[in-house]
């Protein structure tokens, strides 16, 4: 919603907004930009004059503020409708998948913002260096970060897309993959043929929304991207490094050159493929392409480095699903080596891990040291599995051989950190909640012991 909103702000809209809880920074960025937002929703909230209200997909109907909407008159649309309606006087350039969609359009923004081609961008996290992942840019295209809950992406008309994998998630809406699977089918049948769809080639059920069937009449072309073959783009020769990863691309079996990324991980290299194909598509050549992900530097919430305090290597990450979490400690082990690993891990939404805790319970295997939290329950009603399930993970993480333990609230965490984490260890605070803070406790504490 803040990069919808400096979208609009670029189209020289008026815009107000009301948020249940919060965050102070983003809040503070919303301010600077003339943007006036209030804590709790309230049908007062609604400015005189106001001729749209605009609701992200966890308000619902039943919101006072949307209420007071239909009360006075004023149209509401959800932000998924929004996104669809800008997107149709532009060729856009839709990012979906379980995971990774953040960073692949970010990358895709950010190379093409460097080519020259002045996009536009509507993407659910901020980009280092420019403080937002919302603007109005001169050309004609249009990046947008495509998300499935609700199958709000079914609003969205892309010319360009990636599918970058297809596993069950969503666990509030939908109640099985096929559910989920069907949902991305569609998406891909909204591609139209003078368009292109990327698709990632070792992930199954993605390559199932591809199968033609008797529903589809007028495919997009499409090409897929995987570490192995048979794939149209594939990444070899990966080498990780202090500062990022670099790899070969190889394009319909010849060697396009190596590429460079200045963040970690095998995952963030299928990213860059998808970005990649997707900038060939629209005409990028490969040495634009080359120096647009060289210059990428990431976005907030993705093994962002927060800061040393005490010679701790702070890392913050948004995973909350096993294959991130998975992921991002690998990424992790790949670049910190044997130092002490500590993951502070905030489960996200009830219903995700109700459903996956087995999942769970197997991807903190590359770490040391593993701290609980309670649910972060998010658009949901957690009641008392808030704990009762993180207890349950902290215990299963155990039994499957790595040193687990809950606590009660993020200040319980800092406080564990603070008296058992030493000089040399890394730290990353992973979720999809408010985690992140555990970082600023933790050096409030710092300056508390040194004034005393």
């Amino acid at each position: 919603m803040k990069s919808l909103a400096a979208l609009l702000l670029d189209l020289g809209w008026s815009i107000s907004g009301s948020d249940r809880n919060p965050s102070e920074p983003c809040v503070a960025w919303l301010r600077t930009r003339g943007i006036n937002v209030r804590k709790g929703h309230a049908p007062q909230h609604i400015p005189w004059g106001a001729e749209l209200v605009i609701y992200s997909a966890a308000v619902p109907a039943e919101n006072p503020e949307r209420v007071a909407a239909r009360a006075l008159g004023i149209p509401e649309r959800s932000y998924s409708q929004v996104l669809g309606e800008l997107m149709r006087s532009r060729r856009g350039i839709g990012i979906a998948g379980t995971h990774g969609k953040s960073t692949t359009a970010a990358m895709m923004a950010v190379t093409l913002r460097l080519a020259g081609r002045e996009p536009s961008a509507c993407i659910g996290a901020e980009l280092c260096g420019l403080g937002t992942g919302g603007w109005q840019g001169s050309g004609d295209l249009f990046v947008a970060e495509c998300c499935e809950f609700r199958r709000s992406f079914l609003d969205l008309s892309p010319t360009f897309a990636a599918i970058l994998n297809v596993e069950p998630d969503h666990f509030d809406y939908f109640h099985n993959l096929a559910e989920t699977h069907d949902a991305f089918w569609h998406f891909a049948a909204r591609v139209p043929s003078e368009g292109l769809l990327v698709v990632r080639s070792d992930c199954r059920t993605a390559v199932e929304t591809i199968r033609p069937t008797a529903r589809n009449t007028s495919r997009a072309p499409v090409e897929t991207f995987s570490f192995a073959s048979p794939a149209t783009w594939m990444a070899d020769n990966l080498r990780g490094a202090a500062d990022g990863m670099s790899f070969d691309v190889i394009y319909r079996k010849n060697l396009v050159g190596r590429f460079a990324l200045r963040v970690p991980g095998q995952h963030n290299v299928l990213n860059a493929l998808a970005a990649i194909a997707l900038c060939h598509g629209v005409g990028l050549e490969f040495a634009e392409i080359r120096a647009g992900l060289a210059d990428f530097r990431g976005i907030r919430r993705r093994f962002e480095l927060l800061g040393t305090p005490n010679g701790i290597t702070w890392i913050d990450d948004f995973a909350h699903h096993p294959t991130e979490v998975r992921a991002t400690l690998e990424a992790a082990r790949q670049r910190y080596g044997l130092r002490r690993l500590w993951c502070l891990f905030q489960p996200h939404q009830v219903s995700r891990l109700r459903a996956l805790l087995p999942e769970f319970a197997a991807s903190f295997v590359r770490a040391d040291q593993v701290l609980i939290a309670p649910v972060y329950a998010a658009r949901e009603i957690g009641g008392d599995e808030t704990d009762s399930l993180a207890r349950q993970l902290a215990d299963e993480i155990t039994r499957a051989g790595r040193p687990a333990r809950f606590c009660a609230d993020l200040d319980r965490i800092a406080a564990t950190i603070d008296d058992e984490a030493r000089a040399g260890d890394v730290v990353i605070s992973m979720g999809a909640g408010d985690i992140n803070q555990v970082y600023h406790a933790f050096t409030r504490r710092l300056q508390r012991n040194l004034a005393s």
